[in-house]
Protein backbone atom coordinates (compact mmCIF):
# COMPACT_ATOMS: atom_id res chain seq x y z
CA UNK A 1 0.00 0.00 0.00
CA UNK A 2 2.75 2.35 0.93
CA UNK A 3 4.08 1.70 -2.69
CA UNK A 4 1.47 2.83 -4.36
CA UNK A 5 0.38 5.77 -2.70
CA UNK A 6 4.45 6.58 -3.35
CA UNK A 7 4.05 6.17 -6.79
CA UNK A 8 0.98 8.05 -6.98
CA UNK A 9 2.89 10.94 -5.82
CA UNK A 10 5.92 10.42 -7.73
CA UNK A 11 3.74 10.30 -11.11
CA UNK A 12 1.70 13.23 -10.06
CA UNK A 13 4.94 15.61 -9.21
CA UNK A 14 6.21 14.38 -12.63
CA UNK A 15 2.86 15.90 -14.05
CA UNK A 16 3.54 18.23 -16.88
CA UNK A 17 0.94 21.31 -16.43
CA UNK A 18 0.70 24.80 -16.34
CA UNK A 19 1.26 26.82 -12.89
CA UNK A 20 -2.50 27.85 -13.17
CA UNK A 21 -3.29 23.97 -13.23
CA UNK A 22 -1.14 23.09 -10.47
CA UNK A 23 -2.66 24.47 -7.24
CA UNK A 24 -6.16 23.20 -8.42
CA UNK A 25 -4.28 19.33 -8.72
CA UNK A 26 -3.09 19.67 -5.44
CA UNK A 27 -5.76 21.02 -3.78
CA UNK A 28 -7.77 18.63 -5.12
CA UNK A 29 -5.06 15.91 -3.74
CA UNK A 30 -5.25 17.74 -0.66
CA UNK A 31 -8.97 17.41 -0.61
CA UNK A 32 -8.95 13.47 -0.97
CA UNK A 33 -5.95 13.50 1.72
CA UNK A 34 -8.49 15.04 4.23
CA UNK A 35 -11.65 13.17 3.22
CA UNK A 36 -10.08 10.09 3.82
CA UNK A 37 -8.28 11.35 7.35
CA UNK A 38 -11.88 12.75 8.27
CA UNK A 39 -13.89 9.63 8.12
CA UNK A 40 -15.35 8.13 11.30
CA UNK A 41 -13.82 4.36 10.38
CA UNK A 42 -10.00 2.97 11.01
CA UNK A 43 -9.65 2.05 7.36
CA UNK A 44 -10.67 5.49 6.16
CA UNK A 45 -12.90 5.53 2.94
CA UNK A 46 -14.37 2.76 2.35
CA UNK A 47 -14.78 2.46 -1.35
CA UNK A 48 -12.69 0.82 -4.54
CA UNK A 49 -11.05 3.16 -6.56
CA UNK A 50 -13.00 2.87 -9.44
CA UNK A 51 -15.86 4.75 -7.29
CA UNK A 52 -16.35 8.08 -9.19
CA UNK A 53 -17.74 11.11 -7.59
CA UNK A 54 -21.06 12.43 -9.35
CA UNK A 55 -21.87 16.21 -9.19
CA UNK A 56 -25.34 17.62 -9.57
CA UNK A 57 -25.94 18.82 -12.76
CA UNK A 58 -26.61 22.13 -12.09
CA UNK A 59 -26.20 25.73 -13.01
CA UNK A 60 -25.33 26.81 -9.52
CA UNK A 61 -21.60 25.68 -10.28
CA UNK A 62 -19.84 28.50 -11.15
CA UNK A 63 -15.92 28.02 -11.72
CA UNK A 64 -14.77 29.54 -14.97
CA UNK A 65 -11.62 30.42 -15.70
CA UNK A 66 -9.28 28.41 -13.29
CA UNK A 67 -10.03 25.15 -13.34
CA UNK A 68 -7.82 22.52 -15.11
CA UNK A 69 -8.18 22.10 -18.82
CA UNK A 70 -10.14 19.42 -20.43
CA UNK A 71 -7.16 17.09 -20.71
CA UNK A 72 -6.62 15.83 -17.61
CA UNK A 73 -8.55 12.51 -16.37
CA UNK A 74 -12.25 13.08 -15.66
CA UNK A 75 -11.77 12.61 -11.77
CA UNK A 76 -9.04 14.65 -11.27
CA UNK A 77 -11.51 17.76 -12.98
CA UNK A 78 -14.35 16.60 -10.74
CA UNK A 79 -12.00 16.66 -7.64
CA UNK A 80 -10.84 20.21 -9.03
CA UNK A 81 -14.39 21.47 -9.62
CA UNK A 82 -15.09 20.58 -5.30
CA UNK A 83 -11.57 21.86 -4.49
CA UNK A 84 -13.33 25.05 -5.81
CA UNK A 85 -16.25 24.84 -4.44
CA UNK A 86 -14.70 24.69 -1.23
CA UNK A 87 -12.81 27.41 -1.61
CA UNK A 88 -15.90 29.04 -3.07
CA UNK A 89 -17.37 28.72 0.65
CA UNK A 90 -14.33 30.04 2.77
CA UNK A 91 -14.38 33.06 0.86
CA UNK A 92 -17.88 33.53 1.18
CA UNK A 93 -17.52 33.29 5.23
CA UNK A 94 -16.81 36.75 4.94
CA UNK A 95 -18.60 39.62 3.78
CA UNK A 96 -16.13 40.99 0.44
CA UNK A 97 -16.20 37.13 -0.53
CA UNK A 98 -19.54 36.64 0.37
CA UNK A 99 -20.31 39.56 -2.10
CA UNK A 100 -18.34 38.27 -4.86
CA UNK A 101 -20.06 35.01 -4.81
CA UNK A 102 -23.26 36.43 -5.12
CA UNK A 103 -22.10 38.62 -7.43
CA UNK A 104 -21.21 35.24 -9.67
CA UNK A 105 -23.95 33.82 -9.10
CA UNK A 106 -26.47 36.23 -10.23
CA UNK A 107 -24.92 37.05 -13.51
CA UNK A 108 -23.99 33.03 -14.35
CA UNK A 109 -27.79 31.63 -13.32
CA UNK A 110 -30.02 34.59 -13.66
CA UNK A 111 -28.37 37.31 -15.81
CA UNK A 112 -28.84 40.16 -13.36
CA UNK A 113 -26.93 43.11 -14.01
CA UNK A 114 -25.15 45.91 -11.78
CA UNK A 115 -28.15 47.19 -10.36
CA UNK A 116 -29.82 44.43 -9.79
CA UNK A 117 -26.48 43.47 -7.47
CA UNK A 118 -26.97 46.99 -5.84
CA UNK A 119 -30.00 46.27 -5.16
CA UNK A 120 -28.95 43.19 -3.91
CA UNK A 121 -26.22 44.68 -1.56
CA UNK A 122 -28.56 46.82 -0.17
CA UNK A 123 -31.24 44.51 0.76
CA UNK A 124 -28.88 41.86 2.42
CA UNK A 125 -27.17 44.73 4.46
CA UNK A 126 -29.63 45.70 6.08
CA UNK A 127 -30.97 42.50 6.67
CA UNK A 128 -27.53 40.79 7.46
CA UNK A 129 -24.58 42.66 6.85
CA UNK A 130 -23.93 39.96 4.72
CA UNK A 131 -23.33 37.56 7.96
CA UNK A 132 -23.92 33.74 6.98
CA UNK A 133 -23.96 33.70 11.09
CA UNK A 134 -26.91 35.98 11.36
CA UNK A 135 -29.76 34.81 13.27
CA UNK A 136 -32.79 37.27 14.61
CA UNK A 137 -33.58 36.06 18.33
CA UNK A 138 -36.92 37.75 17.86
CA UNK A 139 -38.27 36.05 14.45
CA UNK A 140 -35.34 33.22 14.00
CA UNK A 141 -34.78 34.60 10.48
CA UNK A 142 -31.30 32.91 9.64
CA UNK A 143 -28.42 33.85 7.22
CA UNK A 144 -27.47 36.33 5.03
CA UNK A 145 -30.99 36.50 3.31
CA UNK A 146 -32.63 35.86 6.70
CA UNK A 147 -34.66 33.16 5.74
CA UNK A 148 -38.05 32.84 7.74
CA UNK A 149 -38.28 30.01 8.71
CA UNK A 150 -34.79 29.21 8.73
CA UNK A 151 -34.89 25.57 7.19
CA UNK A 152 -36.66 26.69 4.23
CA UNK A 153 -33.35 26.54 2.40
CA UNK A 154 -33.51 22.71 2.55
CA UNK A 155 -34.91 23.30 -0.81
CA UNK A 156 -31.35 23.90 -1.94
CA UNK A 157 -28.87 22.46 0.47
CA UNK A 158 -29.14 21.14 4.60
CA UNK A 159 -25.89 22.59 5.33
CA UNK A 160 -27.45 25.89 5.08
CA UNK A 161 -26.70 26.60 8.90
CA UNK A 162 -23.15 26.59 7.84
CA UNK A 163 -22.08 27.07 4.34
CA UNK A 164 -22.58 30.86 3.12
CA UNK A 165 -23.08 29.73 -0.21
CA UNK A 166 -26.41 27.51 0.25
CA UNK A 167 -27.66 30.66 1.56
CA UNK A 168 -26.61 33.02 -1.27
CA UNK A 169 -28.01 30.16 -4.13
CA UNK A 170 -31.19 30.03 -1.92
CA UNK A 171 -31.97 34.09 -1.04
CA UNK A 172 -31.01 34.57 -4.84
CA UNK A 173 -33.76 31.73 -5.80
CA UNK A 174 -36.11 33.25 -3.18
CA UNK A 175 -36.01 36.53 -5.04
CA UNK A 176 -36.17 35.38 -8.48
CA UNK A 177 -39.60 33.13 -7.53
CA UNK A 178 -41.07 35.83 -5.49
CA UNK A 179 -40.02 39.52 -6.47
CA UNK A 180 -38.28 38.57 -9.56
CA UNK A 181 -35.42 40.48 -9.08
CA UNK A 182 -33.30 42.32 -6.17
CA UNK A 183 -34.64 45.54 -6.71
CA UNK A 184 -38.46 44.72 -6.69
CA UNK A 185 -37.49 42.88 -3.11
CA UNK A 186 -35.75 45.94 -2.30
CA UNK A 187 -38.28 47.80 -2.85
CA UNK A 188 -40.96 45.56 -1.15
CA UNK A 189 -37.98 45.43 1.99
CA UNK A 190 -38.25 49.37 2.16
CA UNK A 191 -41.58 49.66 2.16
CA UNK A 192 -42.55 47.34 4.99
CA UNK A 193 -39.02 46.32 6.41
CA UNK A 194 -39.06 42.55 5.50
CA UNK A 195 -39.38 40.80 2.07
Amino acid sequence: MARHIRDFFTALACLKTSRQVKPALWATVGSMIFIATAQTTAYGLEFPMTTRLTLPASKNLTASGILPSASLLGQTSEMALVAYMVQQVEAARDKTGAKKVAKAIMSANYSWGEDQYSCLNRLWTKESHWNYKARNKRTGAHGIPQALPADKMDVVGTDWRTNPVTQIQWGLRYIDLRYDTPCNAWAKFKRHRYY
